[in-house]
């Protein structure tokens, strides 16, 4: 009984060691891996690499060491590393092929990083929504939605499909238009829109915003109302605008749509 008992105890201190180990093992790794990408980050800051690859490599840097730090911790076990390694790629083959898409998102991430259709902070359409660039990850676009929602994009969404990059440019058009009746100066509404267009805040000068005739309804001529802006004052050109063809032209004559027949009595 004594000799049970003996090697018991010599087995549980055996293993209690290795867990104990094992735990301080991961804690300080856990440590040094966020140390290690903090110390990585700062150094591309330096050198001042575009954010969108510093968070890319960042993520990249630290799956990685996750991964080391796990098979770390399955050594102190006595899980012999190599064999540990070889299970590791025959499972990374089989979670591959039932994962395609996975795979798929984390080229598609690749090859964004290398082409930047886009960066950290840019206003953008892709995958079908509309928001700014918050996060480039490995398998996820992070966006902000103008109406302030958290969304996530698949990267092979992205890379499949159209990107428009509304913050690649100086300045956008903001398309607008406004209806005049059949019996109004279409010559003066078109010169007071361009003067109060010139007026609001944030509208470029060159290119002039531009009032033309666009095309004709029942009520009368449609004019197209086009003031140019950047992108970060979009919202707000859209609004006064919007506001000024109201005010200025509410006192022309009211736009009515009108059809005339024309009726022949047989005698």
């Amino acid at each position: 009984m004594e000799s049970y008992i003996n090697t018991a105890l010599t087995f549980g201190i055996q293993i209690g060691t290795k867990i104990i180990g094992a735990i301080l093992l991961w804690v300080i790794g856990r440590w040094l891996i966020g140390k290690v990408g903090i110390l990585v980050s700062r150094g591309l800051d330096r050198q001042r690499v575009d954010p969108t690859l510093v968070r890319y490599a960042g993520s990249a840097l630290g799956i990685l060491l996750n991964v080391i730090l796990v098979i770390a911790v399955l050594g102190v076990f006595g899980v012999e590393t190599t064999t540990f390694a070889g299970i590791l790629a025959a499972a990374g083959i089989a979670i591959g092929m039932a994962w395609s898409g996975l795979l798929a998102n984390l080229a598609a991430g690749v090859f964004m990083v290398i082409l930047r259709p886009f960066k950290v902070g840019e206003f953008v359409t892709i995958g079908g929504i509309t928001g700014t660039v918050r996060e480039i990850g490995m398998f996820v676009i992070t966006l902000d939605t103008p109406d302030n929602v958290r969304t996530f994009v698949g990267n092979n969404k992205v890379f499949g499909g159209d990107i428009q990059n509304y913050s690649a440019n100086e300045f956008r058009r903001v398309d607008l238009q406004a209806q005049l009746a059949h019996g109004a100066d279409h010559r003066s509404a078109i010169a007071l829109l361009r003067m109060k267009l010139a007026t609001i805040p944030n509208v470029i000068s060159d290119p002039a915003p531009d009032v033309e005739i666009l095309n004709f309804t029942l009520a009368g001529p449609v004019l197209a109302v086009r003031p140019y802006c950047h992108t970060d004052h979009y919202w707000q050109v859209y609004f006064e605008a919007t506001r000024i063809i109201r005010e200025e032209l509410s006192t022309l004559e009211l736009p009515v749509p009108q059809q005339h027949f024309l009726m022949n009595q047989a005698g």
